[in-house]
């Protein structure tokens, strides 16, 4: 059910540190709101799944907040 292109977002963020567009960023630094408001129509119907997928099969220390998600682009993490 996730996007295919969110999907890709987020390996190519976890594996090569490729910042995310808007609404991947607001996802992986744990803004609620934000996500919600930056997410097309069929991320905001995943969003559950997304979540899930980046709990259960990335490193914590690469989400969460936003100090994680700088520290993980600038390869510190």
């Amino acid at each position: 059910m996730i996007p295919e292109r969110t999907l890709d977002g987020i390996k190519r963020y976890v594996e090569d540190r490729i910042p995310p567009g808007g609404f991947l960023t607001a996802m992986l630094e744990n803004n609620l709101t934000e996500s919600f408001g930056r997410a097309d129509k069929e991320n905001r119907e995943a969003l559950y799944e997304i979540v899930g997928y980046v709990y259960n099969k990335t490193p914590s220390v690469c989400w969460g907040s936003p100090e994680k998600v700088k520290k993980w682009l600038k390869r510190e993490g």
